[in-house]
């Protein structure tokens, strides 16, 4: 489904319907059951602010302009849904990070992070990623999962690019030195030199 495809649906959807909205709950709704489960840490949390998401979301679908692609507005009411949700559970974030090696090399994050996407390391790299800082997560799962750019994620989450290229480092180096602890020794060893 294109951009072009979305916008048909929504379209359909403010005509009144229903099955139009389905098919684009169809079409998002596990990545938005990601985004929200890197954020909220527990199924029952995730899928409860996805329902909220997806409600939000028809009830707003008449303000979406159509300036950015509708997955970018849909995953930026995510995750600020999400973070809301946060904010009322807690007051102070209770994950700290772990310690960074500052050697770590950007060439070194990007190899092991291509040979994590087979499909046989997929479990471990999602197990890592759930280690993260919640907006860490959901920065990582959006650049390199969902493959979006920069500057969508800077739509998505009301950063600059810049604060979001700087926040997306540091989370890759964070998840370098989780996935070191966790993966195979070996696995690790072919990328440290």
């Amino acid at each position: 489904m294109t951009h072009q495809d979305d916008q048909k649906y929504i379209t359909m959807t403010l005509a009144g319907n229903a099955n139009a909205f389905a098919t684009l709950i169809d079409r998002y709704k596990n990545m938005v059951y990601t985004l929200c489960l890197r954020m909220m840490k527990t199924t029952e949390d995730a899928e409860e602010v996805a329902q909220d998401v997806f409600l939000k979301v028809f009830q707003k679908l008449d303000t979406f302009k159509g300036t950015s692609k509708f997955s970018t507005w849909l995953y930026s009411i995510t995750y600020h849904k999400c973070l809301d949700t946060l904010s009322r559970k807690r007051k102070i974030p209770t994950h700290h990070a772990a310690e960074i090696n500052e050697e770590i090399t950007e060439e070194k994050v990007a190899s092991i992070l291509e040979v994590i996407e087979t499909r046989e390391l997929r479990d471990q790299l999602e197990g890592c990623i759930q280690q993260l800082r919640e907006e860490d997560a959901f920065l990582v799962t959006l650049y390199y999962l969902e493959e979006q750019s920069l500057e969508e994620i800077a739509t998505v989450t009301g950063m600059t690019k810049n604060n979001v290229k700087v926040k997306i480092f540091r989370a890759r180096k964070k998840l370098y030195t989780i996935m070191a602890r966790q993966l195979p020794q070996e696995l690790v060893a072919r990328y440290e030199n």
